[in-house]
């Protein structure tokens, strides 16, 4: 609808410039504005407080399968704007309440005003050009500072190397922009993935397990402890099992130089998984 309406506009400015009479120009000025009126009733407009209700909601329940920034999937690029199957963003909000069938995009537990806000972050995905993000770093000199100054590798693992407990970053460059990787380093715990969430066990003898959840089930906890080491604990030996909301990364904004952060951004963009032998 957007891109017909688009293309409407480009036809009616580029007539003939000699039918220039009073009439017609009130005409095209009519034109026009029923135009882009049809085009905006496509698209909606949103609030702030929107589009950050449905970041919310988008991370909590979409960014799992579509990564946080819609591209995880592909052939699926949620940031682009352009869908296939919808033209409007009362069709997103459907599909994103009903799933499409025949597809692995399943029913969503949503109210209207929910899917509408999710639809709201989508769209401002395409509307705003930055969060793709640059570096100008050196990604040499930030291989140096994640595994020395940074040390990293204590929690999280690059190809071999590294630790289990937090997410692996082999291919994170190719699921986060250098934008949102800054953002994490200077405020690890604004935005905690369920995925990437830990769990706290307190054991029946007094003990505290804490780690990241693997696996659970009717009679077991799976975890890697912050020693690495993967545990399997029997639910009949818990009080309790708590999910830990806060990151337990810390903060590298006084750790780290401007300078310094750029190189350890840029080589985390350039980490783009294994490349095959």
């Amino acid at each position: 609808m957007i891109a017909f309406c688009r293309g409407m506009l480009k036809e009616v400015m580029n007539l003939d410039t000699r039918l220039t009479s009073r009439l017609f120009r009130l005409v095209i000025v009519a034109s026009v504005s029923l135009m882009r009126i049809a085009c905006l009733s496509a698209q909606s407009i949103y609030t702030p407080g929107e589009v950050a209700d449905g970041h919310r909601l988008y991370l909590a329940s979409c960014a799992g399968c579509h990564g946080p920034e819609g591209d995880a999937i592909p052939g699926v690029t949620l940031g682009q704007g352009k869908f296939r199957r919808a033209s409007s963003d009362n069709d997103l909000v459907q599909i994103i309440r009903n799933g499409i069938a025949g597809t692995a995009m399943p029913p969503g537990n949503f109210s209207p005003t929910q899917a509408k806000v999710i639809v709201a972050y989508v769209r401002s995905l395409a509307e705003t050009p930055a969060r793709a993000g640059s570096t100008d770093g050196v990604a040499s000199r930030g291989e140096v500072l994640f595994d020395g100054k940074g040390d990293c590798l204590k929690c999280h693992r690059v190809k071999n190397s590294g630790s289990r407990l937090g997410p692996d970053l082999t291919d994170i460059g190719n699921l986060r922009t250098a934008a949102e990787l800054e953002r994490s380093l200077l405020d690890p715990g604004a935005e905690v993935l369920p995925q990437n969430r830990l769990i706290r066990v307190v054991l029946k003898n007094g003990s505290t397990v804490t780690g990241r959840l693997l696996n659970q089930d009717t009679f077991s906890v799976q975890l890697i402890d912050g020693n690495n080491k993967l545990l399997s604990l029997p639910r009949s030996s818990m009080n309790e099992v708590t999910f830990l909301d806060q990151s337990i990364m810390p903060s590298y904004r006084d750790k780290f130089s401007m300078g310094e952060l750029r190189d350890l951004v840029s080589y985390l963009i350039s980490l783009k998984g294994i490349s095959p032998q």
